[in-house]
């Protein structure tokens, strides 16, 4: 099938699948497996994930292609995006065949949910200096500690865990990574309601969960490298398909902007043109990052670029729509429930500059591992963890 027959085919099954209206909270969950589920049938999930492991083993063409017909549908997908851009594609890259078989093609037909388990209370920026311990104990491994701002943890069937698994190391080389279950016993998750009055984080206490040993992802002491891989998914699963189409009822769109806007003011023209530009150069980069990976180039440290890039743009886009609506911007729902769609996404805005790595984090990945520039002075690099004073240690 050449791409144009692609792309209508795509058009012509969301039409038909897409779901119309809202669907009531309570059902939202397994409306949006089933449709997932419809999705994946249909050849739409995983569209680039090899075929081996339950995706479609197409190429990023079909990717974009298919991205470009989703803009103009609100597709029930967002519980199911840490599994997507974050945790599935770190087990084909790292996991083991007997992971990779048991847990991608569940992840990709919705019928499993994930999240990612790195932040706590004191490492957020700084993740490696993390304190939930993992405790060998025969083939399995006892885990105690606690995680913080985990998106979507309140829904989740497993969880990808970054655990300290020993102190005696310096603190990125003593950590290991593990596929956790979310409702196994001495799992707690507790929402967060952030100021848009949605629980989108949650924290996570970890009471002597035991973990079998086959759900260790890389070696043991080893799970820094795991991390890294999954961070540079997450930050170019965050940034990826901007300009290529927003979701049709995103209120700081381009597209709704343009619709709202006194056009005939020459000041808000040159803004809209500012937010077309911007938005159309990360769409350029993200798909040149795109192409380079597909051709087996990993773009590394280039991720955060494209993640710095649209923190900033999206932080434009909501003092633009604030500027555009005046007053309105701060406006309830009618049954005063809370934030309405303007103000939900204007309050929203700036947590694309801290999760996934904030702003600051991401300037000295770049500095650093881009541009070449000196690191800044970091007296732990070779210290023992457990002789260093960390978060809430010591």
């Amino acid at each position: 099938m050449n791409l144009d027959d692609y792309r209508r085919a795509a058009r012509a099954w969301l039409r038909d699948n897409a779901p119309a209206g809202e669907t009531p909270p309570e059902d939202a969950i397994p409306h949006a497996k089933h449709f997932m589920a419809r999705l994946y049938d249909a050849g739409y999930s995983g569209i680039t994930w090899p075929a081996r492991w339950g995706g479609q083993g197409l190429t990023q063409a079909e990717e974009r292609a298919f991205a470009a017909e989703a803009r103009h549908f609100s597709l029930p997908t967002y519980v199911f995006s840490i599994g997507l851009g974050m945790t599935g594609p770190t087990l084909v890259d790292r996991g083991s065949d007997e992971q990779r078989e048991r847990f991608v093609r569940p992840l990709l037909r919705g019928e499993e949910i994930w999240c990612q388990l790195f932040s706590e209370p004191g490492a957020g920026s700084d993740v490696a200096a993390l304190q939930t311990r993992a405790v060998r104990d025969g083939d399995r491994w006892i885990v105690n500690g606690q995680k913080v701002w985990t998106s979507v943890a309140q829904h989740a069937d497993w969880g990808l865990l970054l655990t300290r698994t020993n102190p005696e190391a310096p603190k990125h080389r003593g950590l290991t990574m593990f596929v956790v279950g979310m409702r196994d016993p001495g799992v707690t998750v507790r929402p967060l309601k952030d100021m848009t009055g949605r629980a989108h984080f949650n924290e996570v206490f970890f009471d002597e969960v035991a973990v079998p040993d086959a759900h260790r992802v890389g070696e043991v002491d080893d799970g820094w490298s795991v991390a890294v891989t999954t961070l540079l998914h997450e930050r170019l699963s965050i940034s990826a398909g901007v300009g290529m189409g927003r979701a049709k009822d995103d209120p700081t769109s381009l597209e709704a902007l343009r619709r709202t806007a006194d056009t005939s003011d020459p000041l808000v023209r040159d803004d809209l043109v500012e937010l077309h530009i911007r938005t159309r150069a990360l769409a350029l980069f993200n798909q040149r990052l795109a192409q380079e990976a597909e051709a087996g180039l990993f773009p590394g440290a280039r991720g955060s670029a494209a993640k710095l890039l649209l923190a900033e743009l999206t932080l434009f886009e909501a003092d633009l729509a604030t500027r555009l609506a005046g007053p309105s911007a701060v406006v309830g729902t009618r049954d005063g429930a809370g934030a309405g769609p303007l103000a939900h996404a204007i309050s929203l805005a700036p947590a694309m500059s801290l999760g996934g790595g904030t702003n600051e984090i991401m300037r000295n990945i770049i500095g650093e591992r881009v541009l070449g520039l000196p690191p800044g002075p970091r007296v732990d690099k070779t210290v023992p963890f457990k002789d260093l004073k960390v978060g809430t240690q010591g």
